[in-house]
């Protein structure tokens, strides 16, 4: 669906308070984004409880669920405003403009803008915030593919989230690369950080 094909969303709906934080009062997204960030949101949240994560470290991961797709659906003169520096195509602009208009809001948390910003791509120097956003991002049941395999990796990733961060990378390179489009550099280093460090396991 097009963005002329709907009214943006650029409120959120009421929403549950274990799913809060919610969206900024600057998103652009449709209906159907806004179905697949709350999906995204009770994944992160079904995992935080499962581990035992602190309050403040569940409201990061939630911090970022809710900014990683908040431009998903602006304008492209909006993308290229908040994210002209970014290379490969258009459709990896929407997490650097989203954690560039976060950070020009007043965010100042380096793990969740590294997670928004870096949500399509990947990165090595991520902390836990960007690792969880990149599997949930994945794994939430709403995408239509590889829907029983998905769905095993997301009840695995409690248990041995290294080794699922792991099998997400792999697919989400390989679907880069089945695409043509480029291996940027972050996700080259991502890649190579996982399968030669294991830096996956913190």
């Amino acid at each position: 669906m097009s963005p002329s094909e709907y009214t943006p969303t650029r409120r959120p709906r009421h929403t549950p308070p274990a799913l809060r934080p919610t969206l900024p009062e600057w998103a652009v997204v449709s209906p159907e984004r806004l179905d697949h960030i709350e999906r995204v949101a009770e994944l992160t949240s079904a995992w935080a409880e499962q581990l035992g994560v602190p309050d403040p470290e569940r409201h990061r991961w939630l911090r970022a669920v809710w900014l990683h797709d908040a431009m998903r659906d602006a304008p492209l003169e909006d993308l290229e405003k908040w994210a002209s520096d970014t290379p490969g195509p258009p459709e990896l602009r929407h997490g650097p403009a989203s954690a560039a208009r976060a950070r020009a809001e007043g965010a100042t948390d380096r793990g969740v803008l590294d997670a928004v910003r870096y949500h399509s791509l990947g990165l090595a120097e991520w902390d836990m915030v960007g690792r969880v956003l990149y599997c949930a991002d994945y794994l939430e049941p709403g995408r239509p593919f590889d829907q029983e395999h998905r769905a095993a990796l997301a009840e695995r990733f409690p248990t041995d989230p290294a080794d699922v961060l792991r099998e997400v990378a792999r697919a989400r390179l390989l679907h880069i690369i089945q695409s043509g489009w480029p291996v940027l550099e972050p996700t080259h280093r991502f890649w190579n950080s996982l399968v030669g460090t294991g830096a996956g396991s913190q």
